[in-house]
């Protein structure tokens, strides 16, 4: 039986009530007490391996269990209720029993930021959390960060470290306090402390210097936003000269004086998830985000952030309509993973921040900030972390327990369980033994955590990368995935589609079925195989990788394609190899590129906004800055029968007569329009109108809008991802997705190297 049934009332009845869904840690059990007393119900709630298990003995049991859902606390997410009804027991009252346990199917919640009752109760100062850094409740507060393994119980997390005084053991006992069972709860007598007071924080802060405060998925950077000197300051010593910054105001209604928000991104900043929002830039601070149209703005995310701005604001001299603003960022040098670690960060940040500031608390899961954007007026993640996993992707069917261990660049790791798909926290890169350790720490946390076993290993088809090492060192079956393949494959598992579909996919870089470096790709998805319908046409790319460094590369090739070789050495006379680039591009071997990302890049430098990249998308980033409203190049584009050119557009834009923004706004205008059209033709002649987005262009809002808003006007159904970023960091959904369909269609997988693995290809 199910809840919903009508209620039987008016004699004695004992109901054995299941919860499952993301029901721990969040409150849940003192909510069931309360309502169970509230209907004079005997009996007991329990967490257990599959959420909450309850029993209720009483005249009227079923009319608790239709009001379970109506009330549930804030946090919690009720996936499914099932009841049985069992035997009558002979007990009185209800209690909250210990945790069963057995083998975990419930999840951990993700993190959430201080609660509008906890935040009154830090600043009043008759509260006994007055100015404490680590209050909580069942509504707020860390949850993954601090879990060691499910059920969720303190003895289960990182508070196990701390023995609850008298005061906090009473409010943990009382089934009137917010705190009821509150797994976090602690206070200045007994929880976590700081390693300094909070006014030396801010006179750091306001004196200019650089702070490292532990958070709560790990360390981050803090400095004054308005002090230029600082942040060059936090860019030399962290090795970012120019990749943008985030910045945290104290409250929601300083955003305008630098950025421009609408209620969607309104919404996002406010939300428990607290994530950094990309906003339109007013560009008042031209040192946080160098050459950019859009900043990233975060609200405080934990009581600590919180009591830093009211000390900023008792220890500066006031000044009106100019309310403390200090970056955000992530404590790590360039290349490696965030720090969570005390010690770790002694040795790691001694050189980067002048001031460290550490707490007793164990960080067991770190989680950088999670960073979104609203596209067409929806959500969709730049980098999904702290605030939204390990919440899952629900499936649309059960399947085999995968692991997919993603790519090489912006990481993350998915393990599917039933009918959920869990994916990872942010990675990050892994060129580096930190970022490998990270990697494999992650993996070790959450097949723990899950309880789960991987049948199979997905991994990228790129034999070279430490993600497919690690998948081969294991020894498990393996299922290779082709990258822009695996791309579409998350956007088809997110949204649930079960027949064929056509796929657009724009990236910078993936490896082909046969070899070869694959990145603008139409393709024809098809339960677990695909079909590659076409592609952008190739590319010459002088220097292999270099040439994804240094845009000024591709700048040539086009020319070179246009037969404008000669003006190479003209253009880019300040780089030393443009003499010898000609004679490079004229010779045969010189390996071709599909990628879309590379036409940013090449578009970019022609137009003088970029020639040489410090960090992954800075051209193509700059590029989009400079769009205000797009325009179309008529006839800018070529489709035969598999591929699409840009040709002419590129013959326009190097024909000196056009500025830099015309010729942004004419690229994105342009290039959406052509894709467009390409798809339209594919479906035209496939029969099938349902096209899903994907891959790293389609971070880029403009062109992501356009051929969205263009696809609609065309009579196709488009499909974006919305739970998973469209970059490498929603690829090992896709790769979990494909293995779990090759595994229905053909069981046992393959078992060996990836060279060995059949190709998802048809």
């Amino acid at each position: 039986m199910t809840a919903g049934m009508r209620p039987v009332t008016g004699r004695r009845t004992r109901l054995r009530v299941r919860v499952r869904g993301a029901v721990q840690g969040v409150g849940f059990r003192p909510y069931v007490y309360s309502l169970a007393t509230r209907y004079r119900l005997a009996g007991f709630v329990a967490n257990d391996p599959d959420g909450v298990i309850i029993e209720v003995e009483g005249d009227y049991p079923w009319d608790f269990v239709n009001a379970l859902p109506l009330e549930s606390p804030p946090l919690a997410r009720i996936d499914r209720v099932s009841v049985q009804r069992i035997g009558q027991q002979a007990t009185s009252g209800f209690s909250i029993n210990a945790s069963l346990g057995g083998k975990v199917s419930t999840r951990i919640v993700a993190d959430a930021a201080t609660c509008q009752q906890c935040l009154h109760e830090l600043f009043d100062a008759n509260s006994r959390y007055y100015l404490y850094p680590f209050i909580s409740c069942t509504h707020c507060g860390p949850r993954y960060t601090i879990t060691e393994r499910l059920p969720y119980d303190r003895r289960s997390s990182a508070m196990k470290a701390f023995d609850m005084c008298a005061a906090c053991a009473a409010e943990y006992a009382d089934p009137a306090s917010r705190r009821f069972h509150a797994e976090a709860i602690a206070c200045p007598t007994c929880g976590p402390r700081l390693s300094h007071e909070l006014k030396d924080i801010a006179a750091a802060i306001a004196a200019g210097e650089i702070v490292a405060i532990k958070g709560l998925g790990g360390y981050q950077l803090l400095c004054d936003a308005r002090n230029d000197g600082v942040v060059q300051r936090l860019r030399k010593r962290k090795g970012r000269d120019q990749k943008p910054l985030a910045v945290m105001v104290g409250a929601a209604e300083h955003v305008n004086e630098f950025a421009e928000s609408n209620a969607d991104e309104l919404e996002l900043l406010e939300s428990a998830a607290r994530p950094i929002v990309l906003l339109n830039s007013r560009n008042k601070f031209a040192a946080i985000a160098p050459g950019l149209s859009r900043i990233g703005v975060m609200l405080p995310a934990a009581p600590l952030h919180h009591l830093i701005f009211h000390a900023l604001r008792a220890t500066a001299t006031p000044r009106v309509g100019s309310d403390p603003i200090i970056v955000a960022t992530s404590a790590n040098s360039r290349g490696e993973p965030l720090v969570a670690d005390n010690k770790e960060a002694s040795r790691r940040l001694a050189g980067i921040a002048d001031l460290i500031v550490t707490h007793d608390r164990d960080i067991l899961t770190r989680a950088d900030d999670s960073v979104v954007s609203v596209v067409a007026g929806r959500r969709q993640f730049i980098r999904r972390a702290r605030g939204y996993v390990p919440e899952p992707i629900r499936l649309a069917k059960a399947v085999p327990p995968v692991l997919a261990v993603g790519g090489a660049l912006k990481s993350t790791v998915t393990i599917t369980r039933g009918s959920e798909a869990f994916i990872s926290q942010h990675i990050g890169d892994l060129d580096t033994a930190e970022g490998i350790c990270f990697f494999e720490e992650t993996i070790r946390h959450l097949t723990s955590a899950l309880d789960v076993t991987p049948a199979v290993i997905a991994h990228d088809l790129h034999p070279s990368l430490a993600s497919t090492r690690f998948a081969e060192a294991t020894g498990l079956p393996l299922v290779a995935t082709q990258h822009h393949h695996a791309h579409a494959a998350a956007v088809i598992a997110e949204h649930g589609i079960a027949g064929p579909v056509l796929a657009l996919v724009l990236d910078g870089h993936g490896y082909g079925s046969e070899g070869g470096n694959w990145g603008g790709e139409l393709l024809l998805c098809d339960q677990g195989a695909f079909r590659r319908m076409g592609h952008l046409a190739p590319l010459q790319m002088p220097g292999g990788d270099r040439a994804a460094r240094e845009p000024w590369r591709m700048a040539g090739a086009i020319l070179h394609s246009l037969g404008r070789g000669r003006e190479i050495r003209q253009r880019f006379a300040a780089q030393p190899q443009a003499e010898r680039l000609m004679e490079l591009l004229d010779q045969s071997d010189v390996l071709t590129t599909t990628s879309a990302g590379r036409l940013f890049d090449a578009a970019a430098a022609l137009l003088g906004l970029s020639t040489l990249q410090s960090y992954e998308g800075e051209a193509a980033m700059r590029l989009e800055a400079l769009v205000r409203q797009t325009s179309v190049l008529e006839a800018g584009w070529v489709v035969d029968s598999r591929t699409l050119s840009l040709r002419p557009l590129f013959a326009r834009l190097v024909a000196g007569d056009i500025s830099a923004t015309e010729g942004a706004e004419l690229f994105h205008g342009t290039f959406a329009a052509a894709c467009v059209d390409w798809v339209s033709r594919a479906a035209r002649a496939s029969g099938i109108t349902t096209v899903v987005l994907s891959g790293g262009c389609f971070s880029n809002a403009i062109l992501a809008d356009g051929i969205e808003r263009g696809c609609v006007a065309a009579g196709l159904t488009p499909l974006l991802p919305r739970l998973v970023p469209p970059n490498d960091g929603g690829l090992s959904l896709g790769q979990a997705w494909i293995a779990a369909l090759r595994l229905a269609e053909r069981p046992p997988i393959l078992e060996g190297s990836a060279a060995n693995v059949p190709r998802d290809t048809r």
